[in-house]
């Protein structure tokens, strides 16, 4: 097989896919990688895409919704045109060191490869992702990051660097896969395949980890402000620095939150680094103090006087329990 330098140029030959997934994967990440693919061959009226499914051993694997794939193993996989990696919990369980090594042997062919919700774990685990840009789902940004030190990690909803592409869950990965039709076979394309989701792509100029709705990140000065937020949980800015740098009045920062989002800007900010800080108490085994600090606080005491305001129980009793 000729392997393509960048597929994410303009080529008319059918991407030959395969699709590994993994145990426990989110179904929405699963249809979101696949169903793209599917309805650019319908709407283009030939093959675009063509995909086979694998699993880590060949064993069935399920699906958080309870679906099941039955597919060969990974290692019976000999060329590709692009593997994509699905994959959603039990990460580190789930990356054997027979299944990283399918995945160096297909990286030394050349194949490019795309990982998925939690796909860029499983990639990562393999050394592959060192010294490229990349990013994973938002929930898990600063787990990835602490873990895989080698790695530039982004809060993009994806990541193109070199042969290897990464994204976070659902919504980030139909984005990528729309940018993956647009560059192959054109934008009319895309949207039109777009559309058959009723489906309205973020810009990969505007792309943003934060969760809000659309119709917020569509707010430029909003969203600038938000973007300011994520990437500043571990070390909070001034809610007037934040309305500066979002090119706003701070009564008009705060007028305009809470008619968009229901919070004053401190209110928002505050949930936003005790959302991290749940995530980090519940999915992670870092000590709490460094939970606090990850997540903005000065001392234990602040910290937990705040999570147990927010979630009615104390980091600690929480993890225990």
């Amino acid at each position: 097989m000729i392997f393509e330098k960048n597929i994410f140029s303009p080529n008319q030959n059918a991407l030959d896919t395969a699709i590994l997934v993994l145990d426990d994967c989110n179904t929405l990440s699963f249809a979101a990688a696949v169903d793209p693919m599917r309805a650019a061959n319908r709407r283009a009226g030939r093959t675009l895409f063509r995909w086979r499914f694998f699993t880590p051993s060949g064993e069935k694997v399920h699906l958080t919704s309870g679906l099941v794939v039955d597919a060969p193993a990974i290692a019976n996989l000999a060329t590709c045109g692009l593997l994509i990696i699905v994959a959603g919990f039990r990460l580190e369980e789930q990356a054997t060191p027979r299944l990283l090594s399918s995945l160096r042997r297909l990286a030394r062919q050349g194949t490019p490869m795309a990982a998925i919700d939690g796909g860029p774990w499983v990639l990562a685990s393999t050394g592959l992702l060192d010294g490229h840009i990349a990013t994973t789902h938002w929930e898990d940004l600063q787990a990835f990051s602490i873990r895989f030190p080698q790695v530039n990690v982004r809060r993009d909803r994806f990541c193109i660097s070199d042969r290897f592409a990464t994204s976070g869950g659902a919504a980030p990965c139909i984005d990528m896969m729309l940018y993956l039709i647009d560059k192959r076979h054109g934008s009319d394309l895309s949207r039109r395949v777009g559309g058959a989701f009723l489906y309205d792509p973020v810009p990969a100029s505007q792309q943003s980890a934060s969760s809000a709705p659309r119709s917020v990140r569509r707010n430029a000065h909003i969203a600038r402000a938000l973007s300011l937020m994520d990437a500043t949980l571990e070390d909070p800015l001034p809610i007037p620095v934040i309305a500066t740098r979002s090119g706003l009045s701070l009564k008009t920062l705060e007028l305009r939150f809470q008619s968009h989002l229901g919070l004053s800007p401190k209110a928002h900010y505050l949930t936003l680094r005790l959302s991290e800080a749940h995530r980090l108490v519940t999915d992670t085994s870092l000590p709490i103090r460094d939970v606090a600090l990850a997540t903005g606080f000065g001392s234990p005491a602040a910290f937990s006087r705040a999570f147990r305001s927010a979630y009615g129980t104390t980091a600690r009793a929480l993890r225990q329990g």
